[in-house]
């Protein structure tokens, strides 16, 4: 089983297309195909389903893309520290956010970092923190920004300012006369879009203040319960930084202010890991610029 043999299967992995595949890749269809027989053959599996309009992976094959991105990761990043040995700090930086934050946080940090590290370049993956734990784990990336808790026998971590969780929906929605404020209990009724992340914990207010919640609909993607938020269908619970995910918008922001509920995000990285030189130089600056211990 060869390295370009792997970077073959995943590229039809991900067009879920031969000729597609091939066309990425920069090949004719007939090598790639045949490459990938051998790779069958040497394995022993079947890897990929051939159908008329698209190719689907096996379970053999789902396992062997999982496998084939960690290593060709591993192979990348052992390139990438080999020349940050010779050359200095250069590479590639690879991290993964949860969305609200990638869109307002991690941007000015990068910002900050490529004028100190000009040659060094970034891989940016979003997702939820389940996600982004997921890759991780994987050492698909070498730095995560979820949202707390995480397992501190298995990661270190810088914690980010508290920070609040707003109502968001469109202004006719809410009924108030502080538009900057707003109680807990006034969702009553309410048709509810929240993350998965904090259902149970909105759940139990709800349960506090009297009543069962109206949840309409639970996500783990913050921009998409915004858009619902926006087309009217409901009242968004979103942490503060997430407004930042749609410009100009009509919705209406409220601080929730009976009770306050807060969410905290940090920047993690796995223990008994050894991250590449940008990876720790990115972890002091954004250590220095937080002020955190």
């Amino acid at each position: 089983m060869e390295i370009r043999q792997l970077k073959y299967f995943l590229a039809i992995a991900e067009a879920r297309q031969i000729t597609k595949a091939a066309s990425q890749l920069h090949i004719t269809q007939p090598p790639l195909s045949q490459q990938m027989l051998l790779l069958e053959k040497e394995l022993g599996v079947q890897l990929l389903e051939r159908t008329k309009k698209q190719i689907k992976l096996t379970e053999a094959g789902c396992i062997l893309q999982n496998r084939a991105e960690q290593i060709i990761e591993l192979i990348n990043s052992t390139i990438n520290e080999v020349q940050e040995a010779a050359n200095g700090v250069s590479g590639k930086l690879k991290i993964g956010t949860i969305t609200s934050s990638g869109r307002s946080l991690i941007p000015e940090y990068i910002q900050k970092f490529h004028q100190t590290y000009p040659k060094v370049s970034f891989d940016l993956r979003l997702g939820d923190s389940r996600r982004i734990l997921e890759l991780l784990n994987a050492g698909i990336i070498e730095i995560g920004l979820v949202r707390l808790p995480v397992d501190s026998s298995l990661y270190n971590y810088i914690t980010l300012p508290k920070e609040s969780m707003v109502m968001v929906a469109l202004p006719d929605t809410i009924t108030t006369r502080d538009k900057e404020t707003f109680s807990f209990d006034k969702i009553k009724d309410k048709p509810l879009l929240l993350h998965r992340r904090y259902e149970s914990i909105i759940s139990d207010y709800c349960s506090q203040a009297g009543f069962k919640p109206n949840i309409l609909c639970t996500s783990d993607d913050t921009t998409s319960l915004l858009i619902w938020a926006k087309l009217g269908l409901g009242i968004a619970i979103v942490p503060e930084t997430a407004i930042n995910l749609l410009q100009e918008s009509p919705l209406l922001i409220q601080k929730i202010t009976s009770p306050v509920i807060i969410t905290v995000g940090a920047i993690i990285w796995l223990k008994k890991h050894s991250l590449s030189t940008a990876a720790t130089h990115f972890i002091e600056m954004f250590n220095n610029a937080t002020g955190a211990l």
